[in-house]
């Protein structure tokens, strides 16, 4: 049984039941600093172990491993302190918010032996799980093209969030696209689209209202396209990746809702595009936490967090990551995504936004896989 913290309790409380039910997990403590709310989370789910500081959290020696759910600026810092401490981590995205933050982490999991796993929810999704299925079962043939967006209203949200350059939230549409053939982003080549009200651009020195970005990845004929908007853009919130194969082609569907589509090579023109409903795949899960692919954690909607309901309660991913983290530690290997692949994808944003100011420069990404 494996001692988790969970570590902020707003869209982090959506993981406490998961953990409680999952047969490799003890859901030992909660760490929150308004200790009003902690203590209303507490007394919720049961949990007698609280901290409002997270060094004491830290201090605890029955802490196998900490689930980070704080605010982005903190990502780096908490996750390098619970490496430091001898903690297992996982952090919610984007891994931090600098590249060197993100090699200095890497280096971290180095020498501590501890893993790390950037909770990155698309990469467990339904969406992208039916995919893989389709590509390790040969039907796509020859991935040729990789195509994702995430573009979301985020006015009104709060703290850090106003005027952020869109790429430095970008793992939701960066993952995808390396996760499926497990590549690695070699450079990447950003150009910004329009401008935001002055009052949000001048937060972050950031006038974009659109980025987008072409990756190359390297040891491969491929390449990807990104694109992302936070503010200023007239869109329902879409979350989509796409892929194109030699066989099979799968693209997201344009409206929540409906159906994607899978289009197949050499029919006759009106049949080679096909609606498809995507399957659940909580059969992958162990069977105690399978029914959260589908409900929210929360008992009442109102309750769920604001990235949950907005995000279309994120393809049901919650319960795999949480079972891909687990079985990590329990089975002494590295969680998807590492740390390594968690930096690049995390750099790819922090990078694309530096492409964009220079007019579209190429930037060459760090090797951290020979860190």
């Amino acid at each position: 049984m494996i001692n988790i913290a969970i570590v902020g309790l707003g869209f982090g409380a959506e993981f406490i039941p998961i953990y409680q039910r999952h047969p490799h997990a003890n859901m030992y403590a909660i760490c929150q600093r308004n200790v009003d709310k902690l203590n209303e989370i507490g007394n919720a789910y049961g949990i007698d172990k609280r901290y409002s500081n997270y060094d004491d959290l830290l201090a605890d020696p029955d802490v196998d491993a900490v689930h980070i759910n704080s605010p982005i600026p903190n990502h780096a810092e908490q996750s390098l302190k619970a490496l430091r401490a001898g903690k297992h981590v996982a952090c919610t995205v984007p891994m931090a918010t600098t590249v060197e933050e993100c090699m200095e982490i890497v280096k971290a999991t180095k020498e501590t032996g501890k893993k790390y796993m950037m909770m990155e929810t698309v990469v467990y999704s339904r969406e992208f799980l039916f995919v893989k299925e389709l590509y390790e079962n040969g039907e796509l043939g020859k991935v040729q093209f990789l195509k994702a967006s995430h573009q979301q209203d985020m006015d009104g949200w709060p703290d850090y969030w106003p005027g952020l350059p869109p790429m430095h939230y970008a793992t939701h549409c960066v993952g995808p696209v390396a996760g499926l053939l497990k590549l690695e982003a070699d450079y990447v080549s950003c150009f910004g689209s329009g401008t935001i009200r002055e009052e949000l651009a001048k937060i972050h020195n950031s006038p974009f209202a659109v980025e987008s970005a072409h990756i190359k990845f390297r040891n491969s004929d491929l390449s990807a396209y990104v694109y992302r908007s936070l503010f200023d853009v007239a869109r329902q919130y879409r979350e989509s990746f796409e892929v194109y194969g030699d066989k099979k082609s799968f693209e997201w569907q344009l409206i929540e809702d409906e159906q994607p589509v899978i289009h197949t090579a050499k029919k006759p023109e009106p049949e080679i595009p096909e609606k498809v409903t995507v399957p659940d795949y909580a059969k992958l899960l162990p069977e105690e936490i399978q029914r959260f692919t589908t409900k929210g954690v929360y008992d009442a909607d109102e309750q769920q967090h604001l990235s949950f309901t907005q995000g279309g309660g994120h393809g049901g991913s919650h319960p795999h990551m949480v079972h891909e983290f687990l079985s990590a530690i329990a089975e002494d290997r590295d969680p998807f995504p590492n740390a390594a692949q968690s930096a690049n994808w995390t750099s790819v944003g922090i990078l694309a936004h530096e492409s964009a100011l220079q007019g579209g420069q190429l930037i060459k990404l760090p090797d951290f896989g020979s860190i």
